[in-house]
């Protein structure tokens, strides 16, 4: 026991004396933990309470989302949340473009004139099932570490969690850029409302020269992670039509092809059934010579974390045994998901009938750096091209966003971000592609082309975002909230 503490003792003055010597920008680990630690339980986490009851789900899967209002009232529980801040000369504003789902727009002048952004998207995900019967999407329930519902962690926090980290600069006497966070609404269904934001507020926004993105995930709760690239989507609606109507299956069937079997042989035109590999070669990439060593390290660190973290029926294995193959499979290859499917009536309701058509909700993750719009030109030639037994076949509601590679780190936020996860984490920070999509960092990615970005966030091992019994981790919550608070103070430090 006596060995236990003197190594803590140890451990933490070597922590005080390394933030020590880093000079005026490193802040004082212990009364950082504690101010964020108070500031997560008393505030935080009861306004991510009342966030997660509002079943506020983006456009794509509430079309009529305007005369429903959960909208607004997530953004008047967030607006009202920052104002009670009383953040001095933190300026707030709701901007609602005529029919575009709004934004919540704050800043906060600096020591300088250099800009930091963070941002944040504040719509969910719809409802998903296989929710643990005590649990659901709207149902906030803490247990322990962890606080479950929809949107929470994906990503809900990200205004608290922004202007906790501004506070905590404050209280600690730290100089920092002026700083602007933008907290929009439509993420979740591929951020298209976003541009015409950006270009509405670009002579507001101005020029920043760091990007703080709360809005993605952690291979662990044990160190600040930092997000080095994300995948681009295409959606849309495959659809195989052989009939007007439903028919008897002793009828039809050996006559008729099903729908269904069409619709297989269609879907082979994408993927390898066997293997799960996209066949389409325009939908790959070479990947940097960087990101392959990245993930080699994510892979060291993670071990079977890297699959263990999904919740696999007993007995089932991951695509490959090869960990690094799975990285880099997860954030640099495509991959088809079918998400939905319509025209199959449930089991208990299935009678023996040939189904007029078969239609499934298509996901294919890209890789960063393809272009997403002749992507989304080549899936839709090749899906509808030469349909088998002259079918009807379309591929109709598609959607493309691009995927995003981070420009080369510099090396004041990388070493900051190291200090900042050893200062708060005890170990240094990692970095791992995201295999979701981010649209938000392409387009800035575009306009910022010298920018630096940070982005990172609690979508950690088994934290499932957009599927069931999705839960935020309160602890690595508080943690990150120190390391934001850190880096920006480190953002103003660099030029000197």
């Amino acid at each position: 026991m006596k060995q236990a503490k003197s190594a803590a003792k140890s451990k933490s003055a070597g922590t005080e004396a390394k933030s020590k010597s880093r000079g005026a920008s490193a802040l004082d680990p212990k009364s950082a933990a504690a101010y964020s630690d108070v500031a997560w339980e008393s505030s935080i986490v009861p306004a991510l309470v009342e966030y997660i009851a509002i079943p506020n789900k983006s456009p794509a899967y509430d079309p009529k989302w305007q005369e429903a209002g959960h909208m607004d009232r997530a953004v008047a529980l967030i607006e009202g949340w920052c104002r009670s801040q009383k953040i001095p000369g933190l300026s707030i504003e709701v901007v609602r473009l005529p029919n575009r789902t709004p934004v919540i727009y704050m800043e906060l002048p600096g020591d300088s004139d250099d800009t930091v952004l963070l941002y944040g998207h504040l719509d969910k995900q719809p409802e998903m099932t296989g929710w643990r019967s005590d649990l659901g999407p709207w149902k906030p329930v803490r247990e322990g570490d962890k606080l479950y519902g929809r949107g929470g962690a994906d990503d809900g926090y990200a205004a608290f969690a922004s202007l906790t980290a501004i506070k905590l600069l404050k209280e600690q006497k730290k100089k920092h850029a002026r700083l602007v966070i933008l907290i929009e609404a439509c993420e979740e269904s591929g951020s298209y409302d976003l541009p015409h934001y950006i270009d509405a507020l670009q002579s507001r926004i101005g020029s920043p020269s760091l990007v703080v993105c709360l809005d993605s995930g952690c291979g662990n709760y044990e160190q600040l992670w930092t997000t080095t690239s994300l995948r681009g989507l295409l959606g849309g609606t495959l659809k195989v039509q052989i009939l007007d109507e439903g028919v008897h299956s002793g009828d039809a069937s050996g006559v008729v092809p099903s729908s269904f079997r069409i619709l297989r042989e269609i879907l082979s035109r994408i993927d390898d059934e066997e293997t799960g590999k996209v066949r389409i070669k325009d939908l790959y990439v070479d990947v940097p010579k960087q990101r392959k060593q990245q993930a080699k390290r994510a892979a060291k660190t993670l071990g079977k974390d890297i699959f263990a973290k999904f919740p696999f029926v007993k007995g089932a294995k991951p695509m490959s045994k090869d960990l690094v193959e799975l990285v880099l499979n997860r954030t640099w290859r495509p991959t088809l998901s079918v998400t939905g499917v319509d025209g199959m009536p449930a089991i208990s309701s299935a009678g023996n009938v040939l189904r007029p058509h078969t239609a499934v909700k298509l996901s294919v993750r890209i890789p960063p750096g393809l272009n997403a719009e002749k992507a989304a030109k080549k899936l839709k030639k090749v899906l509808e091209k030469d349909p088998p037994y002259g079918a009807k076949v379309t591929f109709e509601g598609e959607h493309a966003g691009p995927g995003w590679n981070a420009p080369e780190l510099a090396g004041w936020l990388g070493d900051s971000m190291d200090a900042a996860s050893e200062a708060f984490f005890g170990k240094p920070s990692c970095f791992m592609g995201e295999g979701g999509t981010i649209p938000f960092m392409g387009m800035l990615g575009e306009k910022f082309p010298d920018a630096q970005f940070l982005i990172t966030g609690l979508l950690g091992p088994g934290s499932n975002a957009h599927g069931p019994n999705e839960f935020l981790h309160v602890p690595c919550g508080k943690k990150l909230t120190c390391c934001v608070a850190q880096v920006i103070a480190d953002h103003y430090e660099r030029a000197k």
